[in-house]
């Protein structure tokens, strides 16, 4: 099919009603109406709520994806104001920690391509081992917790 042969208003993809079940989207919103009572039923009507109620929704996102922390936040968004917004004020996290915990055999934990490279996929396994590594070699050189490198 070629552009000129698209009509603005064309519908060129649809999911599949399984898609849509399965879909993390979905999960997330019934996880909403079982925790909080909240019923979306479209995409639309989540967003709508998402935007005009911040930090109801960033904390309720914060709590379903089980985010790995040593301190939780204080306040979900100290002021409306962009840029500079401060997200989950008080929280101490470690970022690599939160993804090393999403690990998962069944998919990679990584896809990258470059213009000089197909499609490539690390595994967990490979991008835990590579982490290590790297973490030992940052301790080899001085490097200490609460340094920033």
């Amino acid at each position: 099919m070629s552009h000129s042969s698209i009509t603005e208003g064309t519908l060129l993809w649809s999911p599949t009603p399984e898609t849509v079940a399965n879909a993390n989207l979905t999960q997330f919103m019934g996880w909403l109406r079982e925790q909080f009572d909240l019923d979306f039923t479209t995409y639309d009507e989540l967003w709508r709520w998402s935007v005009t109620a911040l930090e109801a929704f960033w904390a309720a996102w914060w709590e379903y994806t089980g985010v790995v922390h040593a301190r939780a936040y204080d306040m979900v968004l100290a002021e409306r104001t962009m840029p500079g917004a401060q997200w989950f004020v008080g929280a101490k996290l470690n970022y690599a920690e939160n993804i090393l915990a999403r690990r998962t055999d069944e998919r990679p934990a990584l896809l990258y391509q470059s213009e000089t490279t197909s499609l490539t996929a690390i595994s967990w396994q490979t991008l835990h081992d590579q982490t290590a590594k790297l973490a030992h070699a940052l301790r080899n050189l001085g490097v200490q917790r609460g340094d920033r490198v």
